[in-house]
């Protein structure tokens, strides 16, 4: 191979394959990149990749040995974040995707999309008060999705999730391409969360700590399950009460912590790549990865609700039900199921209007 052939080879993955030439006049043509000894394995999309959480979310998703193309795409600074993240030298390839003209190419023929994009809370706003701006955003990129990469797995970050994820059904829906199999919104957070807090409450390791967290996504809809930790354990009411509420509101924690620079990125990337390994483990066809997600749902009388969910070759082979609740978990159900059936209404009516 001759040095501009090289170097073309070096270079393919810094530009979206569109572009025939790389740089001002080298009349270098381009060619497929590959990391010499990848391993096979799964295509994955991050849309918003140049974010808060899109970027140490595209760095750990480099990381994983699952992963073998990674399409980086964004509005902004896409080229930056690809070059950057391409220098690591694990197995995947990296491509970066700029802008909305490029936005189904990045999609195309990918295994797993996981959508960050947005804007973040800042002191002061709810989850709910980024709907205007972020509903439209997951609207526009789940009808891409649909046309592009209808099969594949969907894990939306997005928040309001309480609403993103139904505002995608619908839209998938629309374009009759809706697997219910295929559509989670991600509340790995509040899991993470939750394991983090009994374990400091239980001077334990938290790694070895399993909470489960049903119902939303913000707020009083965030409902840890603390009867059914495992290791089993024992709490006072001023405990439940305490690590209640603070699982529920670890969020505006974090707001409020950065005073105005930003929301829980770095927690929520760890935790959104948490989910995704076990989403492509599942597809893999490795057995029993059940995780909490929020998902297409019978579980309750509402279209949607988080719960544990075992996760497979097709996406979700499995949604479990809630197991025997408390008397403080049935009343925290109920406020749950009340705000989030507006939530989700909310969603909905977004894409009929």
């Amino acid at each position: 191979m001759d040095p501009n052939q090289r170097i073309a080879r070096i270079s393919a993955h810094l530009n979206p394959r569109n572009l025939n030439q790389i740089g001002d006049g080298s009349g270098l043509n381009r060619v497929a990149c590959r990391a010499k000894g990848g391993s096979p394995g799964f295509k994955v999309a991050i849309l918003g990749a140049a974010g808060g959480i899109g970027q140490p979310l595209a760095m750990l998703m480099k990381m994983n040995p699952l992963v073998s193309i990674l399409h980086l795409y964004d509005v902004a600074n896409a080229p930056g974040v690809t070059a950057d993240i391409s220098h690591m030298d694990t197995s995947a390839i990296v491509r970066g995707f700029l802008g909305q003209p490029q936005l189904e190419e990045a999609l195309t023929g990918m295994d797993l999309v996981i959508i960050p994009a947005g804007v973040p809370r800042k002191p002061g706003m709810t989850r709910d008060d980024l709907f205007n701006i972020n509903a439209g955003i997951v609207k526009t990129l789940s009808e891409a999705i649909a046309k592009c990469c209808p099969k594949a797995v969907v894990n939306i970050i997005s928040n309001p999730v309480n609403s993103t994820v139904p505002i995608a059904a619908e839209v998938f829906k629309k374009a009759g391409t809706f697997d219910p199999k295929k559509l989670m919104g991600v509340t790995m957070l509040d899991v993470v969360r939750a394991n983090t807090f009994v374990a400091e409450v239980m001077s334990l390791d938290p790694r070895e700590v399993d909470v489960p967290v049903v119902g939303g996504h913000a707020g009083a809809t965030i409902l840890p399950l603390l009867s059914q930790v495992k290791p089993s354990c024992s709490f006072t009411q001023k405990e439940i009460e305490y690590l209640t509420d603070r699982i529920q509101n670890g969020g505006t924690e974090v707001v409020e912590a950065k005073a105005g620079t930003g929301s829980a990125t770095l927690s929520m990337a760890y935790a959104a790549v948490k989910f995704a390994d076990a989403c492509l483990r599942g597809l893999r066809g490795d057995a029993d990865i059940v995780e909490c997600a929020f998902v297409a749902s019978h579980v309750t009388e509402l279209p949607f609700f988080a719960s544990k969910v075992r996760l497979g070759r097709c996406g979700i082979d499995d949604v479990y039900g809630l197991g025997p609740l408390n008397e403080y978990e049935r009343m925290g159900l109920e406020k749950a199921k009340k705000e989030l059936a507006g939530s989700i209404q909310k969603g909905v009516t977004f894409v009929k209007k």
